[in-house]
């Protein structure tokens, strides 16, 4: 099991202090928040992009790809009956497809609530269309590049639009795009109230990316959730891919939740390899 942190907690810090720290814990990957770099990824030179995938291959890390991929932005917005935002859209997608790409990634993780909820004029069958129709576009890009785009469901607290494994999976099956799968989040399966272990074996084949945490903000081990049968569950359906911490909270301080995400994570894997 291959573990990466989502670097926006290491808030303040210069990407080499990010990269060491992130290495000297046991992290092998690190997934960037686009606005932690700048405004817009097209703010960002080609040359910087390999600087920072230089700089993270240097402490024996991986750029595994980008989330929070709308985030802070504006003039982007999925389900808007506006055609003009949404090709905006596309285009921004496709630009942080490139940007991840020369990073060294592989994974887009679309998140960004903000982005794509529903207006009360929107219906639910209008939204699904609009952004598989904003995702079409993006995919020759992807298939370019050979990253893949992952449609991430969040709960009903952050969202309107696609709050389940199986709403993503309309929206990717409408796509129709090896390149465009579903990513799975601890914190916001657990707002469907249904056991994560199924939901991980229901979904299994088409998850291309896995966020731990819990759903009090903090990291795997920091909350009630336990995660022997969360990791139990993705190692019985031979998940490949990285399982990457992403928090909300940061106020017990960035070394102290990452050291803590990844030593917990690391006795679950032993408890489950003694049983």
């Amino acid at each position: 099991m291959r573990f990466a942190i989502c670097q926006e907690l290491f808030e303040g810090w210069d990407w080499e202090r990010q990269c060491e720290t992130a290495a000297k814990l046991g992290y092998t990957g690190m997934e960037v928040a686009p606005f932690t770099l700048a405004p817009l990824i097209t703010d960002v030179p080609k040359a910087r992009l390999h600087e920072l995938r230089q700089i993270a291959q240097k402490h024996g890390l991986e750029v595994i790809g980008l989330h929070w991929l709308l985030a802070k932005t504006t003039g982007f917005h999925l389900t808007t009956s506006d055609v003009t935002v949404r090709k905006a859209t596309a285009d921004y997608l496709i630009a942080l497809t490139r940007a991840c790409h020369e990073l060294g990634g592989s994974v887009l993780v679309l998140g960004s609530p903000m982005q794509r909820n529903l207006s009360p004029e929107t219906t639910p069958e209008q939204g699904m269309e609009r952004a598989a129709e904003v995702l079409r576009l993006v995919t020759p890009a992807l298939a370019e590049t050979g990253v893949k785009l992952c449609v991430e469901p969040l709960t009903t607290q952050e969202t309107n639009f696609l709050t389940s494994c199986s709403e993503a999976v309309e929206l990717i099956d409408r796509v129709g795009h090896p390149n465009v799968v579903l990513h799975q989040d601890v914190k916001a399966m657990l707002g469907e109230g249904k056991p994560l272990p199924g939901l991980i074996r229901e979904f299994a084949s088409r998850v291309g990316h896995f966020h731990v945490n819990d759903s009090n903000l903090l990291g795997p081990g920091m909350g009630e959730t336990d995660y022997h049968p969360i990791f139990e569950a993705l190692l019985a359906t031979g998940y490949s891919g990285w399982v990457s911490v992403e928090v909300f909270d940061y106020k017990p301080g960035a070394e102290f939740i990452a050291r803590s995400s990844i030593d917990y994570m690391r006795k679950v894997l032993a408890d489950l390899k003694a049983l």
